[in-house]
């Protein structure tokens, strides 16, 4: 695969996690900012509630960025993903405070906010499409497996950003002009990225589609009337990736702050990000060697088995404790979150690809585990128990991973180039 490919791809799959990293990490401060208010924690969680509102965009993203990879081809819905994920986060970063502006503050960046989870809705499935259209057979989830890793490595480089300029300079400059500085490296990032996108070919096999005259003018409509029964199960395998995915880069932080200290946490969760990391290509290597099926039911249920131990390690009070039970969870992780990446991807027929794989995605990783940190903070806080939300976990990932056992078909090795439907043709039921 030419290294061209590989790099445009990625690029804009690393802003999007970045943009994420750093709103995250810099929340407190952007309740200040844009939600002044006498309570402090009122002013967090109109910022978090913003934060929220760009999952509430990605599945009408994922239709519209999906119809576009699939009518007018995979590199022109990837150059408008970029595009707009990185504009927004610009221009978030040149924003009036509420003192300036008042009401019309807060208004702007909820509108840029909707414009960066439109923008979203498409990056994810519209990458790994393009990556594996172009791998060979039997490295496909070795080259999926790079999805999944910038992502990790964006939300390491986001929150290590915004902990050294927390260190460098004091609160005030902080909340002044600080906070300004990550969200406006998406700008040569998205620049960098449109452009090396822009020079790209379609990949080999919507050329081939275009020659045979197979492009859906509908890709929407045809996924809905025959793909059904895929969606579904492509929902499943988003859900259950997605609410895994949040506990290790979200919430498994806040867990180990409650008590401590934040940016112990914040180092902490970041270490075992790295793993992630590296884990994510060694999963990749294994589904193309034993097939997606094993990894993705086995990593799945075995979320299942770890949840509650994981949270134990990680609310025990000892940084080394909770580091040991996040790379514990990281290793199943790693293996469900490559498994979306290509999973979702041959799931589909070329004609439906982006389009299926985008919707079921957003659905699954945007409403559904986007809300998973908030859900188990709630368990946690009205339950007194740090078990409630590994329970949460535990249960999502069981009914899932049993599900997945069912009907998830093996679709390692398919040709992508095919029209046929794996999760009909398989031999599960």
């Amino acid at each position: 695969m030419p290294r061209r490919v590989v790099t445009a791809t990625l690029i804009g799959n690393f802003t999007e996690w970045f943009d994420f990293a750093v709103y995250g990490a810099v929340a407190v401060t952007l309740g200040r900012v844009f939600f002044p208010a006498t309570d402090s924690v009122v002013s967090l969680l109109a910022s978090l509630a913003v934060f929220g509102v760009a999952y509430v965009f990605r599945p009408l993203g994922g239709a519209l960025l999906g119809s576009v990879g699939d009518r007018y081809g995979r590199r022109v819905a990837l150059s408008a993903a970029v595009l707009g994920i990185s504009v927004a986060t610009t221009l978030i970063a040149v924003l009036p405070s509420y003192a300036t502006i008042g009401f019309w503050a807060p208004l702007l960046l909820v509108l840029l906010r909707c414009v960066q989870g439109l923008s979203a809705g498409g990056e994810w499935t519209g990458a790994s499409a393009f990556l594996a259209e172009y791998a060979p057979p039997d490295r496909r989830g070795a080259r999926a497996a790079l999805i999944s890793a910038s992502g990790g490595l964006a939300i390491v480089a986001g929150t290590v950003l915004v902990l050294l300029l927390e260190s460098t300079v004091d609160p005030a400059q902080m909340q002044s002009w600080g906070w300004r500085l990550p969200f406006l490296l998406a700008a040569p990032l998205g620049l960098t990225g449109l452009y090396l996108r822009l020079r790209l070919e379609e990949t080999p096999v919507y050329q081939q589609l275009q020659a045979e005259d197979g492009v859906s003018s509908s890709p929407l409509r045809d996924t809905l009337r025959s793909e059904r029964r895929t969606l579904l199960i492509a929902f499943a395998c988003a859900a259950v990736t997605g609410v895994g995915f949040y506990y290790l880069a979200t919430y498994f932080a806040n867990a180990m702050s409650v008590g401590g200290s934040r940016r112990t946490a914040l180092l902490v969760s970041s270490a075992a990000l790295l793993v992630y990391v590296v884990l994510c290509p060694l999963a990749g290597r294994l589904s193309d060697r034993i097939g997606r099926r094993p990894v993705y039911v086995g990593a799945a249920l075995a979320h299942a088995v770890l949840a509650v131990p994981v949270l134990l390690l990680v609310g025990s009070g000892s940084p080394w404790a909770a580091f040991l039970g996040m790379c514990l969870f990281a290793v199943p992780q790693a293996g469900l979150n490559v498994m979306s990446s290509i999973v979702l991807v041959e799931l589909f027929p070329a004609r439906t690809r982006s389009s299926g794989a985008a919707v079921a995605f957003s659905l699954g990783a945007g409403p559904i585990a986007g809300t998973a940190p908030l859900v188990a903070a709630a368990l946690a806080a009205g339950t007194g128990s740090p078990l409630a939300p590994a329970l949460y976990l535990a249960s999502i990932a069981l009914v899932i991973g049993l599900a997945l056992a069912k009907v998830l078909p093996e679709t390692a090795g398919r040709s992508l180039a095919d029209d046929t439907h794996p999760a009909r043709v398989s031999g599960t039921t």
